[in-house]
């Protein structure tokens, strides 16, 4: 009896873990094609504290796993906030989770999170600790001094940080000092005066000024396009294109899902233009992604999502569509043999359109009956023509031609259902797992036993540690 519950009990864990893995993977807190924000945020906050109060450790150790740097802000920010309540022998490893994750984030990312601490007024000695040791790795901090110079300015009052030299100068006795020895403090003061000095300021700081000078929005997009960080030329492709200015992008450059987003913007007509430069390009991506993360498969058939509520929302457009044709292109690289099914049939992958109904089981039959060893399903799971038409296909196949799983399955959903706290599954014979970025396939198809259910809690808890130690020993950090 009291085995019987102990099992129950870990089986709950497991669960409770995996749901709140995948939320963090896929759900970045947006409106989705049937969820809108408000639902999204309640549900995943509602995850954070659920798991935050009865699994801290882990709660914490989620942070090594790969989830997105939405969720990696929220775990950093309540681990920090509820500091009292973690327990003194796992202090040590916390603080150092809560350092490497903060480095790891985008500097926008975590200045926000340092920022949010001083809007919830906390400043307890650890999180004084984080932001002090955040300000003194190594990194550029004159620039981000500039480029957030009111986040950095709130952030050093409220942690009562000590900031010598022109850098406290710049952010507490104001900038209209004479004349700065370091540069780009200098810079920015001239630009205030100078038109032409704004072109040597980071582009959201240059924004502003160029607005002040009154300089035209073509010429100013022209010419501070070698301030631009690659995010930015994304975003302001959009902007350029209204104002007729070419923003030079280095496809190179661009991370595999990104590359594929970017191309899926472009109209039809341009990726039919320039159909072999993109084709190389998202090839070269796949081997970078490859080489950081080895993935080496045999044979392999992918069914792809390409219907209409692939197109995402307004916030995320084109999201999961982007993830199918990243997905579709990384597995083209990492397998032996490998062939793909579109809901949709399609000759080319790049004149793709998010379209129709989701026909899921037309395309894994097709995908059954290749020999693949491996089918990968990329999908937000919404299926409706025929509703429940694959779940029942992969009901008939697990538990009558293939009952020994000789053939593994794995569905990957780049969008969280707020509804349940989870990601909308196809069938209960599958695992279901969270994607985000195509790059992260190597994780989660590793993840995948853990989401079926095949592996215990205890697995699940070394899986977790084993990522802490190797996140931990990569970022040579420590955290006293």
């Amino acid at each position: 009896m009291a085995t019987n519950l102990i099992n129950s009990v870990e089986q709950v864990a497991q669960e409770d873990l995996v749901m709140f893995i995948n939320a963090c993977l896929a759900c970045t807190g947006q409106r989705e094609f049937y969820d809108d924000a408000y639902g999204q945020r309640v549900s995943i906050d509602f995850l954070h504290d659920y798991i935050l109060g009865n699994y801290r450790l882990l709660y914490a150790r989620s942070l090594a796993v790969g989830i997105n740097h939405f969720n990696s802000a929220q775990i950093i920010f309540k681990l920090l906030a509820t500091g009292r309540d973690r327990l003194p022998q796992h202090r040590q490893e916390e603080g150092a989770l809560i350092a490497a994750a903060l480095r790891n984030l985008p500097p926008q990312r975590a200045w926000g999170v340092l920022q949010q601490l001083r809007q919830k007024r906390i400043n307890n000695r650890r999180s004084r600790a984080i932001a002090r040791d955040y300000l003194n790795i190594d990194r550029d901090i004159n620039f981000d001094a500039v480029k957030y110079r009111a986040k950095v300015r709130a952030i050093a009052t409220h942690a009562h940080l000590k900031l010598g030299g022109e850098l406290g100068n710049f952010l507490f006795r104001n900038w209209q000092q004479k004349i700065y020895t370091t540069p780009l403090f200098e810079q920015f003061r001239q630009a205030h005066y100078s038109a032409e000095a704004i072109y040597n300021l980071p582009f959201t700081v240059a924004e502003g000024l160029a607005a002040k000078h009154k300089v035209p929005r073509d010429v100013f997009l022209s010419r501070i396009q070698q301030q631009m960080t690659l995010g930015e030329k994304l975003r302001l492709q959009g902007s350029a294109e209204r104002t007729e200015v070419e923003i030079n992008l280095d496809l190179g450059r661009l991370p595999l899902t990104k590359l594929a987003l970017y191309i899926l913007s472009l109209p039809l007509e341009t990726r039919k233009q320039r159909s072999h430069i993109f084709h190389q390009a998202l090839q070269r991506a796949a081997g970078a992604t490859l080489k950081k993360a080895p993935l080496k498969l045999e044979r392999v058939a992918a069914v792809l999502d390409c219907s209409y509520s692939s197109f995402g929302s307004s916030e995320k457009r084109r999201r999961p569509l982007g993830v199918a044709v990243a997905t579709h292109y990384l597995l083209q690289s990492a397998s032996k043999a490998y062939r793909a099914f579109w809901t949709v049939p399609v000759q080319d992958a790049l004149q793709i359109t998010a379209r129709g109904q989701t026909d899921l089981a037309t395309p894994l039959l097709a995908a059954l009956s290749s020999g693949a060893q491996l089918i990968v399903i990329v999908s937000d799971g919404c299926e409706n023509d025929p509703p429940n038409g694959a779940a029942e296909v992969l009901r008939v196949y697990r538990s009558k031609l293939d009952r020994m799983r000789r053939t593994s399955i794995i569905h990957c959903n780049p969008v969280f259902n707020s509804e349940d706290f989870s990601l909308r599954p196809l069938s209960s014979m599958i695992p279901t797992v969270g994607l985000r970025d195509a790059e992260d396939l190597s994780t989660m198809l590793n993840f995948a036993r853990f989401a079926e259910g095949s592996a215990s809690l205890s697995e699940l808890e070394d899986y977790l540690g084993q990522r802490v130690q190797q996140m931990l020993v990569g970022s040579g950090g420590r955290w006293e």
